[in-house]
């Protein structure tokens, strides 16, 4: 039996364009983000004071920001050994941010399950309600 293959920056981008009416900013190359009609739902963010380093104290530069439920939210930032966390400025909003550089601590498939929820928290009902049909029922649904 296989592996499960480690999740990569990659992995984002293929999830969230082969997901209806994406639009990736900018185009090609930079740090991306990804919208389903000028709403964000998975993006990378610039360094910013209110996440850091403990031990260095300097900003993490390398932060990514997905959409989800309340209720997921609490259940990726509880575990204590998940790569997802929050900040005090993220607190009253639905979604969730993990470093690029615990990718891997997340397999493609598990990465692929956070973009797809995430799209569909910003999609418009009827849109997520016609691919979910086209596609069967999401696994996390």
């Amino acid at each position: 039996m296989s592996r499960p293959r480690p999740a990569t920056l990659a992995d984002i981008e293929e999830a969230a364009l082969a997901l209806p009416e994406v639009v990736r900013e900018p185009e090609t190359g930079g740090r991306p983000a990804f919208s389903v009609r000028g709403k964000a739902f998975a993006f990378a963010r610039g360094p910013r004071k209110d996440a850091y380093d403990p031990r260095t104290g300097e900003p993490y530069d390398d932060v990514l920001v997905f959409r989800c439920t309340a209720e997921d939210k609490e259940a990726m930032v509880g575990d204590p050994d998940s790569p997802w966390f929050t900040t005090p400025h993220w607190n009253g909003y639905d979604a969730v941010l993990l470093l690029e550089r615990d990718l891997g601590r997340l397999t493609a498939e598990e990465l692929r399950e956070v973009v797809t929820d995430a799209w569909l928290q910003r999609a418009p009902r009827r849109l997520a309600k016609e691919w979910l049909a086209r596609a069967g029922d999401h696994p996390s649904r």
